[in-house]
């Protein structure tokens, strides 16, 4: 398992997987090396002029569909026409931005990060087969979840604490939804995995003289988008993981390397504060989640 790679992918001849913001990074590398390995995979974007050329590359195993979470009524859309998958993949994500708000009025990054994929993962649950994969990242570390004031009305903002908050709501959120569908005798597991440092687009949109530094770090330090993109093919893949576990680089201090179990913040096993997020998150976004 140390040494995994795409090239351990299981034969994918058969299955279909959803890829949240497949566009580029991590959901791009992610969609490619699934359908080398025989799976079709639709390409779940906001900007679906990006996403085309994408598809293109990998094939006529690739489609592309729509989908906008920082607007639940494109995230509705989306679900009413979605047909069924083996595999959703919660990718797609903002680090770090000046502040903004989605359609909707939530703190951008809250909105898209958690918010989106939670009404999403509500809504197309019922016809996923197989697994659940939601991308965290190691900054949940520095995330604490203010369930009073989820949306910064209250707080000064923060973009890279706000970053954490979301993130940590991704581990949340995955971890719940593990122990939700076990509850309730479902087949269809959920996992977590984050990308260690890769180099994407993610990074340099700060708007601020760190986007620099990040550049800069990305080419001396960072693994490639490919490399990030194992943890979410080995949680996606792989028989040897386990409903609600939580999947990453295993070298470098969790930076860069091969797959595998990946330590976490002791919050998110905090099964009050993970009931009360998934509470307000069903509340602010009016989405029944039944499991």
């Amino acid at each position: 398992m140390s040494k995994w790679t795409a090239a351990d992918i299981p034969d994918q001849t058969g299955r279909r997987y959803v890829i949240t913001g497949a566009n580029s990074g991590l959901g791009a590398e992610t969609a490619k090396a699934l359908a080398k390995a025989g799976a079709t995979v639709t390409l779940a974007c906001r900007n679906v002029n990006k996403a085309q050329p994408v598809a293109a590359d990998i094939g006529p195993n690739a489609t592309v569909a729509q989908l906008d979470l920082a607007d639940l009524a494109s995230v509705r859309t989306f679900a009413e026409k979605f047909d069924g998958a083996d595999v959703l993949i919660n990718n797609a994500g903002v680090m770090a931005i000046p502040f903004k708000r989605t359609a909707d009025g939530f703190e951008m990054q809250m909105g898209t990060n958690h918010l989106g994929h939670f009404v999403l993962t509500a809504l197309v649950l019922p016809k996923i087969t197989d697994r659940v994969v939601t991308l965290s990242s190691s900054m949940h570390q520095i995330g604490r979840i203010d369930l009073d004031d989820l949306n910064w009305d209250k707080r000064k903002y923060r973009r890279w604490r706000a970053y954490g908050d979301s993130k940590m709501a991704n581990l949340m959120f995955g971890k719940e939804l593990a122990e939700r569908l076990a509850a309730s005798g479902s087949s269809t597991s959920s996992m977590v995995a984050h990308p260690g440092y890769a180099a994407t687009e993610l990074q340099g949109r700060s708007e601020t003289i760190e986007d620099v530094f990040m550049k800069f770090g990305n080419k001396l330090f960072a693994q490639s988008a490919a490399g990030g993109a194992l943890p979410t093919l080995y949680a996606a893949t792989s028989p040897d993981t386990t409903n609600g576990g939580f999947y990453g680089p295993t070298e470098m201090f969790g930076s860069r390397g091969a797959p595998g179990p990946s330590g976490h913040s002791k919050l998110a096993d905090d099964t009050a504060i993970r009931d009360e997020l998934w509470r307000v998150s069903e509340k602010v976004t009016d989405t029944q989640f039944t499991v």
